[in-house]
């Protein structure tokens, strides 16, 4: 019996945790996501109304907070392929998390509006930093274990839904610690233990990634990603980048003006979370099946009928169907892009292909909140803010239609 255990762990130290238990590979890898797009981003839905009102912006104001955030995210984005190449994505992404949770910390402290557009920057680029290496290491991941590769791509990005979830969950508890106490800007105490929550996802994800391949080539011929092959899912992703941002940022704060409690609303946003991790059983098989744009305009489709139906009604019935469809479908358009270069590009050329759509998405996210903000003021409400956002990720899907499945096998 000793001999068959110590035969066991010899096997395991063989051939690494990740070969040997991919799906729990792939979970913590997921906390990634959690940390760069479910917490550091997507939480700021839920302290938007209170900032807004404590610091007195326009809708405008509250917008260009994740537009900077997205222009952060967009410099991350140029410069983590030659950060990966130097260092592995391994250490990018704890180095990015680790930023990130500092960068939140110190959101705590400010309460200047030009300094919080800062904050936000910074934010972005380290968040850039994790999501960017850890979709390449979600791919590889894919790459060991081929059968299972949508859903281990999908189970990454559906990472998002934990930080989501443990948003909609800790904000509330934070404002409620933050009114007992006393302290003036409740949400200042919000983001610090998010930050906390952070750090502890950091640490639990260090060791299973571990042996990942996380090593990526020099610039090169075998390195190089054709943009132009790519162009109509190009267009498709910057469209959805523009569209679902709007969504992300400010359908709390539409649900308010429509007079949605508070616990109401913390029971929508965890559903929408829950939704997400969902979502990479749902589209697995779809992620596997397709290989040219088809399931990026599907998934663009369903957002977009997502996205109309708070607009048209705040019936609680409708408000949830679009909260948990939302959630079920926005992260796995993520993850059609990365499959789209797995099924087509040589491996060679994965992080240049994942960096270049990250890029696309980021310059997307820059325009999106701003956009939406504007409109939002412009008409006296956020219903047409929203419309906005439905037309554009209709425009998404329809360009995503034209993007073909390439002659190349890798």
């Amino acid at each position: 019996m000793l001999r068959h255990g110590l035969s066991f762990l010899y096997m395991n130290a063989k051939t690494g945790f990740s070969d040997s238990h991919p799906i729990l590979t792939a979970l913590s890898l997921s906390l990634g996501a959690a940390i760069s797009l479910g917490m550091a981003r997507f939480s700021y839905a839920l302290l938007l109304p209170l900032m807004r009102e404590d610091l007195g912006w326009s809708y405008l104001q509250a917008g260009s907070m994740n537009t900077s955030n997205a222009m952060g995210y967009l410099i991350g984005a140029l410069v983590t392929p030659a950060l990966m190449r130097r260092i592995g994505a391994q250490k990018t992404l704890l180095i990015g998390a680790t930023l990130t949770a500092l960068f939140m910390i110190w959101c705590g402290f400010l309460t200047d509006s030009n300094a919080l557009l800062v904050q936000r920057l910074l934010a972005g680029i380290a968040s850039a930093l994790i999501f960017i290496s850890g979709g390449l290491l979600a791919a590889r991941l894919g790459s060991q274990h081929i059968r299972q590769a949508g859903l281990l791509i999908g189970l990454y990005y559906g990472g998002t839904g934990i930080g989501i979830l443990l948003s909609a969950l800790l904000v509330p508890f934070a404002l409620t610690y933050a009114n007992n106490s006393g302290h003036a800007h409740g949400w200042q105490i919000a983001w610090v233990v998010l930050a906390l929550a952070c750090i502890l996802a950091t640490l639990t994800m260090m060791r299973p990634i571990h042996d990942i391949d996380g090593k990526t080539v020099a610039p090169g011929e075998h390195g190089r990603f054709d943009w132009r092959a790519y162009s109509f899912g190009l267009l498709g992703y910057l469209m959805f980048g523009v569209g679902y941002i709007g969504y992300m940022t400010f359908v709390i704060a539409l649900l308010r003006e429509q007079g949605m409690s508070g616990p109401t609303i913390t029971v929508f946003y965890s559903a929408l979370g829950l939704a997400v991790f969902a979502s990479s059983r749902i589209w697995a098989r779809l992620l596997d099946h397709y290989k040219g744009g088809q399931a990026q305009a599907i998934l663009n489709g369903l957002l977009c009928v997502a996205t109309i139906l708070p607009v048209l009604s705040a019936n609680i019935i409708c408000v949830f169907a679009s909260g948990i469809l939302f959630g079920a479908v926005f992260l796995s358009v993520v993850a059609s892009t990365t499959a789209l270069v797995r099924h087509n590009a040589p491996a060679a050329a994965w992080p240049a292909g994942i960096s270049l759509f990250t890029t696309v998405f980021a310059f997307g996210q820059v325009i999106g909140p701003s956009l939406v903000g504007w409109v939002s003021d412009q008409s006296g409400g956020l219903r047409h803010g929203l419309a906005c956002s439905a037309v554009v990720l209709l425009a998404g899907a329809l360009l995503a239609t034209r993007q073909r499945a390439l002659l190349h096998e890798p």
